[in-house]
């Protein structure tokens, strides 16, 4: 049995890399704070050796740029997709212009959102003038479509 505790020390000597770093990766990191909300721009960021496992599915800095910070981001880390969502362009509570196209009729009203969406996503919304809700598709800022039966 002491034979095995002394060979112990042996065995961990010989399994740490040598110089006992982690094999590091060039990553894309954040160089400032985002906040929730924030749209990422390439300008955020900045390339830094990071440990393999660190940097393991982290985006690259064109692939976050124009995507929308799902939660707040610390400076000096790797962005993953999980951390960004696509830009919304509407959102929760607030007013849009909502679009009722058939062919080349088309009818706007106003009214407010129920839910926040990006470009092509479906989205609740509640006219003003009615007070009716209905469901529509995202198709630029504050403007939602909805197509004919």
């Amino acid at each position: 049995m002491i034979g095995l505790l002394a060979a112990a020390p042996v065995l961990l000597a010989a399994a740490t890399p040598t110089g006992g770093a982690a094999a590091s990766v060039r990553t894309a990191v954040l160089d400032h704070a985002v906040t929730r909300g924030d749209v990422l721009a390439p300008e955020d960021f900045t390339i830094t050796p990071l440990p393999a496992a660190n940097a393991r599915a982290a985006l690259s800095a064109k692939e976050a740029a124009g995507m929308e910070a799902r939660r707040n981001l610390a400076a000096g880390v790797a962005v993953r997709s999980g951390d960004v969502m696509p830009r919304q362009l509407v959102r929760r509570g607030e007013p849009v212009t909502i679009r009722f196209v058939s062919g080349s009729l088309t009818i706007a009203a106003t009214g407010k959102a129920l839910g926040s969406g990006a470009k092509g996503e479906l989205v609740r919304v509640v006219t003003a003038s009615t007070s009716r809700t209905i469901d529509g598709v995202v198709d630029g800022s504050g403007s939602v479509r909805i197509a004919a039966p």
